[in-house]
């Protein structure tokens, strides 16, 4: 309900956002990098505007700004803004030397305030590259985020910024470091099927795994390679092994994907120096596009027990990461025509981006896409309250 001010004129009645998920009390304890002498706006206001106007569709500091000035008597009710609405310049100053470990820190303190992941959930990770945030100038490659997906929850656990001339090998640690795991299935890409990484899943995140097992492995991957080969050649004859098949089918499409999966591995000379490896798997995925067939095999090593159809839900809700996540990000973000290269600006960014996300995606009253969300964010301050109370 609007309420009358002294001229006649309704003013925006004011928000109530949820104190214990308030997305607000949750980055108020993030350091301002700032001169304090110097600064003209509260960086809690800074950050908070952001958010809303990234749930509301902007994707760069003009329109950041732009958001702010149209949406000012509304903000105003439950923020300071001392000086009015920040310039665009200012928002990207600002994000440039923000620590992105510091702007992490309080993202995961409020996914952990809003949400558990729960035992036996399949906890996907998985890297990305912004494209355009590479910087000729000062010959600075593009950024690269590793993240964490909960398929049950649906949401973005936490994400890391690769390192300059590093890798996912040395990011996924750091990221397995700062989640609460416990009880839960990692599955990570090849790149990430490495030694360390599976000690430190299964020691100390108390957590099993399943990794894509491809040639980066050697000896290792082509030993399970043969073993599946000559076992399917010869109908599994004397092996015992667990079965799982799905099929699914659209436009045109169909996929069948069989799963097979082998608990008898002690002939396996690598088994010993991979932690807690229980089991090695396979998928066969045989594609039928309006009558043209192709197949494809991929090989997995696991912690999980000799159970076809628990192995099958992982390998396939891995995929939740690219196709709800990452390919959301591109469609509805446009993250990859980002060009925000100054200082931590884009990784910082990218946070915004995951936390409008998963705030959008636990809104349920309007059945749309994300991309129509965020328009309804944008025309109606009652639906972006709901969006910011998750």
């Amino acid at each position: 309900m609007n309420h009358a001010t002294a001229d006649g004129i309704a003013s925006p009645a004011p928000v109530e956002v949820p104190p214990t998920t308030s997305i607000i009390a949750h980055f108020s304890s993030l350091p301002d990098p700032r001169i304090e002498k110097k600064t003209k706006h509260s960086l809690e206001d800074i950050v908070v505007i952001t958010i809303c106007a990234a749930v509301c569709g902007a994707d760069d500091w003009v329109a950041v700004e732009n958001y702010g000035k149209a949406k000012h008597d509304w903000l105003k009710t439950f923020l300071k803004l001392p000086n009015g609405i920040p310039s665009h310049d200012t928002f990207g100053n600002v994000f440039s030397i923000i620590n992105p470990n510091e702007f992490e820190k309080c993202f995961l303190d409020w996914i952990r305030s809003v949400c558990s992941v729960t035992k036996g959930q399949i906890v996907a990770v998985d890297g990305k590259t912004l494209r355009r945030s590479h910087d000729k100038s000062s010959n600075r490659s593009a950024i690269h985020m590793v993240s964490a997906w909960a398929s049950e929850n649906r949401i973005t656990l936490g994400q890391v910024i690769t390192e300059e001339k590093s890798n996912e090998i040395t990011a996924i640690p750091a990221l397995l470091d700062l989640l609460e795991i416990k009880g839960c299935i990692v599955t990570i890409d090849a790149m990430g099927c490495q030694k360390k990484i599976v000690e430190k899943i299964v020691v100390d995140k108390g957590s099993d795994y399943v990794l894509s097992l491809k040639g980066n492995q050697g000896n290792f991957h082509n030993d399970v390679k043969l073993f599946f080969e000559m076992a399917v050649k010869d109908n599994f004859k004397n092996i015992h092994f667990d079965y799982f098949v799905t099929v699914d089918g659209d436009h045109g499409r169909i996929e069948t994907r069989r799963h097979y999966i082998v608990s008898d591995i002690d002939w396996l000379e690598e088994k010993q120096k991979w932690k807690n490896l229980k089991t090695i798997g396979m998928v066969i995925s045989e594609r039928d596009i309006n009558g043209k067939v192709s197949v494809e095999n991929r090989y997995f090593i696991c912690s999980i027990e000799e159970d076809a159809k628990l192995f099958a839900k992982a390998v396939r809700e891995h995929w939740g990461i690219e196709n709800k996540v990452h390919w959301c990000l591109d469609i509805a973000f446009r993250e990859d025509e980002s060009r925000m290269r100054k200082g931590h600006s884009a990784g910082n960014f990218s946070v915004v981006r995951h936390i409008a996300l998963n705030m959008l995606r636990h809104e349920q009253t309007l059945k749309v896409g994300i991309k129509n969300k965020r328009l309804n964010a944008a025309w109606d301050d009652r639906y972006l309250v709901k969006v910011l109370g998750f």
